[in-house]
């Protein structure tokens, strides 16, 4: 005889779930607000400077000469053979301090004037309109996704859908600000990934309970979602390891520009199968019960009024005496 596994009481537990999250989301709004995001140069603007080498260096040997000009300036590496050194300001250089800057390392790399490769400039309103399409960009794929789980489901599971993809950017977005982690144009690309695999995780759960509903019921409503949460809950923690495994060796072997879309990834796949399970589910329970229009309660009431109707019947049926 096959043995059922022992449910995990799931939505009896509510109260602690949303608590973690709750405790989650003030410590990020706070870092947000206490400490605020550290913008790169994609979104302030600055100046972008690439230049070769020939030789690998020391982040901190090339910091000696870029702390004159901006102490906060990214030092990256572009080229197969890493030789290349990519001077990211937040401060826009003229051209006198670009000069100065590319003297420099003429005379400590003994370099010619062909080895400054290329010198770009990011104007602080490229880095408002990039601001900008990210916020729009962001609000329309919440917004469709939100049309098209009410049109596939029904308003609550969209609306429960949409309060944990909020969670989940909150949540990584805190991230960033708590640790002052570098925000840039790959982390955008991170995002909008972040809401679609999260999405998906909860649509693979709503689409159990909606199964589930047609032969178990509304009545116990408590009992569906668990049963539907504990049927996906394997599927889910697996897809999500298997998920998180090629990622982090991205962000392990990768080079900075794959890590700064990594990094992003790998928080929003944790707390998106964490939303999917303990937020999305839970918080469509409870608009369910609380209100009135919800299929539970419509049900709910269409079936107290049939009993009553029954009792009614019954006593006007009865002999009198």
């Amino acid at each position: 005889m096959k043995l059922q596994r022992k449910q995990l009481p799931l939505i009896k537990n509510t109260k602690i779930w949303f608590t973690i999250s709750l405790i989650l989301i003030i410590i990020s709004l706070g870092a947000l607000l206490f400490r605020g995001l550290n913008f790169g140069i994609d979104f302030v603007g600055g100046t972008i400077v690439t230049i070769d080498l020939h030789k690998t260096f020391n982040t901190e040997d090339v910091r000696k000469i870029t702390d004159k000009y901006d102490k906060n300036a990214d030092i990256t590496y572009a080229g197969d053979a890493k030789e290349q050194v990519v001077i990211s300001t937040r401060e826009s250089l003229s051209t006198e301090q670009r000069k100065e800057l590319f003297g420099a390392f003429q005379k400590e790399y003994k370099l010619d004037d062909d080895d400054l490769i290329s010198v770009d400039t990011v104007t602080p309103s490229i880095g408002q309109e990039t601001t900008r399409n990210t916020i729009i960009a962001t609000l329309v794929a919440i917004a469709l996704m939100l049309v098209y789980i009410t049109f596939r489901f029904e308003f609550f599971f969209g609306l429960s859908a949409v309060i944990a993809l909020v969670h989940d950017i909150t949540l990584v977005i805190g991230l960033y600000a708590l640790f002052q982690i570098q925000v840039n144009s790959p982390f955008i690309a991170a995002i909008l990934t972040i809401l679609g695999y999260s999405i998906n995780d909860t649509i693979v759960v709503f689409d159990r309970i909606r199964e589930n509903e047609a032969e178990m019921g509304l009545s116990d409503l408590d009992n569906l979602v668990d049963t539907s949460i504990n049927q996906t809950l394997t599927r889910s923690i697996n897809t999500t390891l298997t998920t998180l495994i090629a990622i982090l060796a991205l962000y392990i072997l990768g080079v900075d520009a794959v890590k700064n879309f990594s990094l992003p990834l790998i928080v929003g796949l944790i707390v998106g199968c964490y939303s999917s399970i303990f937020i999305a589910s839970p918080m469509w329970t409870i608009f369910q019960k609380k209100f009135g229009k919800s299929k539970y309660n419509v049900k709910k009431q269409k079936h107290q009024r049939k009993r009553k109707d029954r009792k009614k019947t019954s006593r006007d049926q009865a002999p009198q005496v």
